[in-house]
């Protein structure tokens, strides 16, 4: 029998030392295969920007599940970096290797005020170098980036889209009554429409004008920047919109909206020329953007450091996921930014819906006290409404594009009850309580009269700090701010004409006004905010080094179903712990 336990322990042991050399070996040639090789860029090269991708404003770390599934060659980028596109792409046009850009593909993410930044980039190329432009078909938004390209190709198969804008929220109400679930609401502005779908069945009136307003300013800036790319009227943008919608491809060409109806052959052959290479070569030197964005740049002599700290998505009360603004995690970077003494000034990148309110305060707070030490100039993106207006508000500047989504200065509490849910399958609860308001947040019943009274007051009082917050951020009459409130969004270009922004302009010129600020206009770098290195976060990130991985394109099967998980997504951020929220009501999507 002792033998038995020696030959069994020795077993077990060769075992575990066999299993982890193995795992060793495993991850050590991963590792090999991962770093082969690092990117370099060939001479003459064309900078190949392929929009198959999502695009976001912060670079987010991929889980460790989702870098090793990449490695694997299984599943799909996780996306990339408005600003790291933006940084390639101007770095590129300044580069002798790189001779021309390339864009094709179909971008899956980005709002309008985005897509503004990125093809104010890709101009800014154009002025250098020549840009060529390809797709099987050019939709509104991907068009928007390549209208004013050196050359616009389409493939013959081709079609375009001139439609104009919709939007089409959906709503939960009457499936919520079918089902037993129902929903108590406190708010305040009229225009505070964010709880809508939960309640009803279609959209209010003011909800209704505020966003047909919205639409309208986004579409006008589509048909202005479009027909100047493409040398034609905005009217006649319209037209085409009211009495086509879309068209094929020699008509997109006879309408002068494309250069050239070519198959992806006959373009491959032009970039050939372009990178001093013939059509019977079989290849031409090319780099893509992404691989380019992660090859480091020149290093400068440069002093004053400014720091770049992104805020995009719900705003949430504690540390947030990867895809929330955390109250407690964004005001501990602030904090860190405000006592860095290296960082001169600080940029605030908002891109956010809003979310809770006490979350919002939690962030408001460190901006100002961050405002007392050094500059905070504020960059709006795609969204910056409701808490995310309520983060920016103190800013010492504040951008924003002119189809940047903001304002929304409104308030509400939504409470959800399953009572009549759970009765109709024999479920029940009772109580015991020492207070007639010991259990207000119960999901088990309807709030009473008492306890919606005390909610209302709550909602109304936070909303009458928002209001004041904003007349005294913004230098403005009490009574103007609540006369362009009552939950309202706004276009950027609107909102800059009622004094809610400062100036147009985007990332870029946030940065440039920072500078300024801190007196280094010419003399900056920017960095974010330092964070814990993750040893084993990093060794898989070395290991997918260079395999993106194109997104497939949504069918409207998967898109309606996306929109289900979106509206699941918030009502799961709800996490206020007063249960009060300053909150967009939509995320428009171009239709």
């Amino acid at each position: 029998m002792k033998d038995f336990f020696k030959t069994f322990f020795a077993t077990l042991l060769a075992l575990a030392v066999a299993g982890g050399l193995t795992f060793v070996l495993f991850f050590g040639l991963l590792a090999v295969i991962g770093s082969s090789g690092k990117p370099t860029v060939p001479g003459k090269a064309v900078l190949v920007f392929d929009l198959d991708t999502s695009l976001s404003d912060a670079e987010r770390e991929p889980d460790p599940s989702e870098v090793v599934n990449e490695v694997m060659g299984i599943g799909n980028a996780h996306g990339q970096s408005l600003p790291a596109m933006i940084e390639a792409l101007d770095r590129a046009a300044s580069d002798s290797r790189i001779s021309a850009l390339f864009l094709t593909g179909s971008l899956q993410g980005g709002g309008p005020a985005q897509l503004r930044e990125l093809r104010e980039a890709i101009q800014r190329f154009k002025a250098k170098k020549p840009v060529l432009a390809y797709n099987l078909g050019w939709s509104k938004r991907d068009f928007y980036l390549a209208a004013g390209a050196t050359t616009v190709f389409i493939n013959p198969f081709g079609e375009m889209e001139v439609n104009g804008l919709a939007s089409e929220p959906m709503f939960f109400g009457e499936a919520f009554k079918k089902y037993g679930v129902e929903v108590q609401v406190t708010r305040v502005g009229k225009y505070k429409s964010a709880v809508e779908p939960f309640i009803t069945d279609r959209m209010s009136e003011p909800n209704r004008e505020q966003i047909q307003k919205l639409l309208e300013d986004i579409w006008g800036e589509w048909k202005d920047t479009v027909a100047k790319d493409r040398k034609k009227a905005p009217a006649d943008l319209q037209a085409l919109a009211d009495e086509k919608g879309i068209v094929d491809a020699d008509e997109a060409r006879k309408l002068g909206l494309v250069d050239r109806v070519a198959p992806y052959d006959e373009v491959l052959n032009e970039l050939k020329k372009v990178a001093g290479k013939d059509a019977k070569d079989k290849d031409f030197p090319q780099i893509a953007l992404t691989t380019y964005a992660g090859i480091p740049g020149d290093a400068k002599s440069v002093k004053t450091r400014l720091a770049v700290l992104v805020a995009e998505g719900e705003i949430v009360d504690g540390e947030g996921k990867a895809n929330q603004v955390g109250g407690e995690k964004l005001s501990r970077e602030l904090r860190r930014l405000r006592m860095d003494e290296r960082v001169k000034a600080v940029v605030l990148r908002v891109n956010s819906p809003g979310g809770s309110a006490s979350a919002s305060e939690l962030i408001q707070r460190e901006v100002v006290l961050t405002k007392k030490v050094k500059p905070v100039v504020i960059s709006m993106g795609h969204l910056a409404a409701s808490g995310g207006y309520w983060i920016s508000t103190y800013g010492d500047r504040i951008f924003a594009e002119p189809t940047t989504i903001t304002g929304s200065i409104g308030v509400f509490g939504m409470f959800a009850n399953v009572k009549k849910l759970a009765n109709e399958h024999g479920i029940t609860w009772d109580s015991v309580q020492t207070a007639k308001m010991a259990n207000p947040t119960t999901l088990t019943r309807p709030k009473n009269d008492l306890e919606l009274s005390r909610l209302q007051g709550l909602v109304d009082r936070i909303y009458e700090q928002f209001i004041t917050k904003v007349a005294d951020s913004r230098k403005l009459k009490k009574e103007a701010v609540q006369e362009i409130a009552q939950g309202r969004v706004w276009s950027g270009q609107e909102a800059l004409k009622l004094g809610l922004v400062d100036e147009l302009g985007g990332l870029e010129a946030a940065l440039k006004h920072a500078a300024k600020m801190a007196k280094a206009e010419n003399d900056f770098y920017v960095a974010g905010p330092e964070r814990e290195p993750d040893a084993f976060r990093e060794f898989l990130k070395g290991l997918g080094q260079g395999k993106s991985r194109k997104l497939a394109k949504q069918g409207p099967v998967e898109a309606l179903t996306e929109s289900f998980k979106l509206q699941l997504e918030r009502l799961s951020a709800l996490n206020d712990p007063q249960g009060v929220y300053a909150r967009i009501p939509f995320e428009i999507d171009l239709k």
